[in-house]
């Protein structure tokens, strides 16, 4: 069995940042530091409108986070077999790899081209998490990115956790 999805949700209080209303998927977390993408924040530009060789792709690009926005992540619900897929959970591949990304688009699947990522120095993300900014929500499916609408990802991911965003306080937990 692989191991949860973790997704890091802003707090109600993260206001006028780049990160306000965020869902973050986390791809790595160590003691050299942290990166996910941000899965709730579309675009105007399609896909189209962003390759040359993507005619017809009307979905919306998405923005994963601030940090090299010329990098592109896919993320989609099946394999297609070719070098460079990664598999984080049944029914959620990510890749960097712009060949799996033109596969993804041919096999008509769901997917999402996710450009930039999140990152966090070591200790940073844990601090920011004392300080009440974030709220981790694990997952043992990636029905949070394929079945609901980016619009409620935020509040659909807080109330998964049993949380109202009126109930969360400023400052988080202290130990």
């Amino acid at each position: 069995m692989s191991a949860p999805l973790t997704f890091l949700v802003a707090s109600p209080h993260l206001q006028g940042e780049v990160f306000e209303g965020t869902v973050i998927l986390l791809l790595e977390h160590d003691q050299k530091g942290a990166m996910g993408v941000i899965v709730n924040a579309p675009t105007p530009q399609t896909v189209a409108e962003l390759m040359a060789d993507a005619a017809g792709q009307t979905r919306r690009a998405w923005l994963g986070g601030p940090v090299d926005p010329t990098l592109g992540w896919c993320l989609y619900p099946e394999p297609v077999g070719l070098d460079g897929e990664v598999k984080l959970v049944q029914g959620l591949y990510l890749s960097s790899s712009l060949d799996v990304l033109r596969a993804v688009m041919a096999s008509g699947q769901d997917y999402m081209l996710v450009l930039g990522y999140a990152g966090w120095t070591a200790g940073q993300l844990e601090e920011e998490a004392r300080q009440g900014a974030w709220v981790w929500v694990e997952q043992s499916t990636p029905d949070l990115l394929w079945d609901v609408p980016a619009g409620q990802r935020w509040a659909e991911a807080l109330r998964r956790l049993g949380v109202s965003p009126s109930t969360l306080m400023p400052g988080g937990a202290q130990a």
